[in-house]
């Protein structure tokens, strides 16, 4: 009410009475107002949990290696007297790679040869005159005993001789040659290396979350570098156990069908595509990243709930929850970071 006094402080009186008319207006509207004191709810589009088949794919780095590979090491030490090693070249299985010096041993066998021709010859004379019993069976057994003595030695002899040879141990392709002839070898010495690359494998490693969906016969594809081939591999064998260290396990599969340009020790980048599975699906504007993960904001009952879920993956617009959501959920997509938490909201829109 506006109260006017027709005094000499009139003026001031009447300027104090708007003044406490104004403040009470205000308090009106802040009080009541058309909505009775009550914010009204944000109106967001949603969008309705549904599940969908997803096949996973997953990248993994691999090399590529021989089916059979070794070093060529000699058996014994000695001078190197032939050398038979074609760099780069196929050889076959036993092919003599390399020779070394044993004409100790063969003029050791010579005279073994020669005592053994002596001592057949007595064993032959013994057999005949233990027949009229003009020896005793002692005698004849002690002429026996040395006969095998010899023969025995001999074997043994030529068992080191055979150790001077040294022969590829499988059908394989030849590397580079650490040696020349006349070099002094140990059996620690590196001659060269051999690798059998009509057959290639493919090693790689693979999280441990993975291990369910990795089984025997399953095929990968894989690239190399300075090829834009695609080439394929049949898992056929894992490691008895987890990796500690990286939690990995071990896989080996083999390579089918083309080799062409693949070198063994090659780097591979291998993608896994996993079997299918039923996952929620969700677009990934809705996905909300913390400092402990990732949110989404499900409607219930008029207010956001911000929930922790656990993704596994993602397409081009979506991303997949492994866990957190269950299908039916109304997912809130737009403002999704002006929301609070337990704030009212309504949905005014269902996306697809």
């Amino acid at each position: 009410m506006l109260l006017i006094f027709l005094n000499k402080n009139g003026i001031l009186l009447a300027i104090v009475c708007l003044l406490f008319a104004a403040c009470g207006q205000k308090q009106n509207n802040a009080k009541g107002g058309n909505n009775n004191g009550k914010r009204a709810a944000s109106k967001l589009d949603g969008y309705i949990a549904k599940v969908a088949p997803y096949a996973e794919i997953i990248e993994v780095p691999g090399t590529i290696v021989a089916n059979e590979a070794t070093e060529i090491h000699p058996e014994v030490s000695g001078r190197i007297v032939q050398l038979n090693i074609a760099e780069g070249k196929v050889v076959s299985k036993g092919t003599l790679l390399a020779k070394i010096y044993d004409g100790d041993l063969q003029a050791q066998l010579k005279k073994l040869q020669s005592q053994l021709a002596i001592a057949q010859s007595n064993e032959e004379r013994a057999a005949q005159l233990l027949k009229i019993q003009a020896i005793s069976r002692s005698d004849y057994d002690a002429v026996l005993l040395n006969l095998n003595n010899i023969q025995a030695d001999i074997d043994v002899v030529k068992t080191d001789i055979q150790k001077t040879e040294v022969r590829a141990p499988f059908s394989g392709k030849i590397g580079l040659k650490n040696i020349s002839p006349g070099t002094y070898v140990t059996p620690s010495t590196v001659i060269a290396t051999i690798n059998q690359v009509e057959e290639l494998k493919l090693d790689f490693s693979i999280p441990e979350k993975y291990i369910g969906n990795i089984e025997n016969g399953q095929m990968v594809h894989f690239t190399v570098q300075g090829s834009s081939e695609t080439y394929t591999a049949k898992i056929y064998a894992t490691s008895a156990n987890v990796t500690l260290n990286s939690r990995t396990l071990d896989v080996r599969a083999k390579i089918v069908g083309n080799t062409a340009g693949l070198v063994p020790g090659a780097f591979a980048k291998i993608r896994i595509e996993l079997a299918p599975r039923n996952v929620i699906f969700v677009p990934s504007q809705a996905v909300i990243p913390t400092i402990k993960g990732k949110q989404v904001i499900v409607y219930r009952e008029g207010k956001a709930v911000f929930t922790e879920v656990e993704l596994s993956g993602r397409d081009s617009a979506r991303v997949a929850v492994e866990r957190g959501l269950k299908e039916g959920d109304t997912i809130v997509v737009s403002g999704v970071m002006s929301t609070k938490p337990d704030s009212k909201i309504e949905i005014g829109r269902i996306v697809y």
